[in-house]
């Protein structure tokens, strides 16, 4: 299999089937060696080609930027989480489970306030969602929503958290490409695109 004649659909089929679960490469593997490439297809090959096989360490790559990102500026990372619980408060499932759980807790600290958070209750079976109330600790999830989202709002602005999550994004971005872009292919991945062409070829002979 050569890597040019892999176009980036196939590799985002590829990846949306590969096991996610391989451990990372080494470091000392992941920052071998680098040199530019020779030309625009060959630099598109070793891209696929690196980004097919560093895949995992690409994911914590990125998931390290958005950490220290929201380390340096955590009020962002809350106004993320409220704007994402006032959009979840509208799936049935997740509304209901929450009320639940919020009313149990409660009820442990306070038994009086637990019971009052009990009423009302979602008043149709969970096959009729349209027109269907669904209550959040005794009021409607649309309230909920609303104070949420508010909240967020409010953080987004204090916080700055939309120039800390484009910067976050494009180094989560960037960084990766530029690493699979000068990362030379090593051994290990020319074997394996060896080892999966013989593969393919027995598949073929079994399917035949």
């Amino acid at each position: 299999m050569d890597w040019n004649d892999v176009t980036f659909e196939d590799l985002v089929d590829a990846l949306k089937e590969v096991d996610w679960s391989i451990p990372p490469r080494p470091l000392g593997e992941f920052f071998g060696n680098f040199s530019a490439p020779k030309n625009d297809s060959k630099w598109e090959g070793r891209l696929r080609c690196n980004l097919y096989y560093y895949r995992t360490n690409y994911v914590l790559l990125a998931g390290s930027v958005f950490v220290l990102a929201f380390v340096r500026n955590p009020l962002a990372l809350g106004a993320v989480t409220l704007t994402g619980l006032s959009v979840a408060c509208f799936n049935d499932s997740f509304a209901i489970t929450l009320s639940e759980k919020l009313t149990r807790g409660i009820s442990q600290v306070s038994p009086t306030i637990g019971r009052k958070l009990r009423a009302p209750v979602n008043d149709k079976p969970r096959g009729q969602s349209r027109n269907r109330t669904i209550y959040i600790c005794g009021q409607d999830r649309r309230i909920c929503a609303t104070i949420l989202a508010s909240a967020g709002a409010l953080l987004w602005w204090k916080s700055s958290a939309v120039v800390t999550i484009c910067g976050a994004s494009i180094l989560a971005l960037s960084l990766p490409i530029l690493h699979a872009s000068f990362r030379t292919p090593n051994v290990k991945s020319r074997l394996n695109r060896i080892r999966e062409e013989i593969r393919d070829v027995l598949k073929g002979y079994k399917e035949m």
